[in-house]
């Protein structure tokens, strides 16, 4: 019997979760509000408010769970990637807790959680499949062979998609976290009303740089002739470049999927949180005749418990990590 405690601390959330033997018993999360005022995360308050949270979280989770701190067998942190001060919190925390309790520790990388967490319910993905793993900071397309055994086939080469969706909210003036708000205008709105640029970028990677630019001139040109411009088509332009960020995505991984030869098709990260995207998805495997796996919304925004899914894998593995451990911003798959 392995029972696993998860912490997530990457970005803004502060995450942890408790597995046992593969199941999920709890995942809570305390979101950080005092980011609104500044249209994004602030890494210096992020990092004090996980401060704050993590000890609230953790006896959350442990209390949810029913389990004592004692029953724990591992402790899994995501070691990186995420903001350096964040990641620093979690990772101090999950140290100072095996060592009192004399556990191993493990860490996890995020991107890969993030693909995991389609193994916390069923139904779950058979290997090998493709995930289109997409956030604010990650736009990626994953070939994986088994739990630990994952190939980065197609990335963006400037900015994520989920950025793309943050600037257009942004640019808009809406309140941030902008993406599911541009995500909930969509849907009052005529995706065909505008048309934005596809970039034309070989192989299996994305661009979306060119997508925001266009973006931000459309906007600019439009309220310079007329000032109402934004608040008269708001739902408009949201479908518009949802539809455009969605097509993008969706016609590199239909490109991965031929050239792999590979049905079974995922998608993972907090933008696949987006309805449009997983209506455009369910569609998209009509056509191609694939098998699709979306985890439910609380595993797909950062949480702990794909991290201590992720653990629950390695703990049998007995892939542990010293005391020495320290975070890495920059972490690659």
């Amino acid at each position: 019997m392995a029972t696993i405690l998860g912490i997530e601390s990457s970005c803004d959330e502060t995450s942890a979760a408790i597995c046992i033997d593969g199941e999920m018993q709890s995942n809570s999360i305390a979101n950080q509000l005092v980011h609104q005022n500044f249209g994004g995360v602030v890494p210096e308050l992020a990092s004090r408010a996980h401060q704050q949270n993590i000890i609230p979280v953790v006896q959350q989770a442990l209390s949810v769970a029913k389990v004592h701190k004692n029953a724990i067998d591992a402790v899994a942190f995501t070691r990186g990637p995420g903001l350096l001060g964040s990641l620093l919190v979690g990772t101090s925390f999950a140290k100072a807790f095996a060592l009192a309790n004399n556990i191993p520790l493990i860490e996890v990388n995020h991107m890969q959680a993030h693909i995991l967490a389609h193994f916390i319910e069923d139904p779950k993905p058979k290997f090998p499949f493709l995930c289109l793993t997409v956030s604010g900071g990650h736009t990626q397309i994953v070939l994986v062979r088994d739990y630990f055994d994952m190939e980065v086939v197609g990335q963006t080469t400037d900015d994520a998609a989920g950025e793309a969706f943050d600037k257009t909210a942004k640019i808009l003036n809406l309140p941030y976290p902008g993406g599911p708000l541009v995500d909930k205008y969509a849907k009052q709105g005529n995706h065909l009303a505008y048309k934005f640029p596809e970039p034309q970028i070989p192989g299996l990677d994305f661009s979306f740089s060119g997508l925001k630019t266009s973006i931000l001139y459309f906007i600019r040109d439009n309220v310079a002739a007329n000032p109402d411009f934004i608040e008269s088509n708001l739902a408009d332009i949201c479908a518009s470049v949802q539809h455009r960020i969605i097509t993008i995505l969706l016609n590199k991984l239909a490109k991965a999927a031929k050239q792999f030869g590979i049905k079974e098709i995922a998608i993972a990260g907090g933008v696949s949180a987006n309805s449009g995207l997983r209506d455009m998805l369910a569609q998209t495997a009509e056509q191609y005749s694939w098998n699709i796996y979306v985890p439910r919304f609380e595993y797909c925004t950062d949480n702990a418990a794909m991290i201590a899914i992720a653990g629950y894998y390695k703990f049998l593995k007995k892939d542990f990590v010293g005391q020495d451990v320290a975070p890495l911003a920059r972490m690659i798959m």
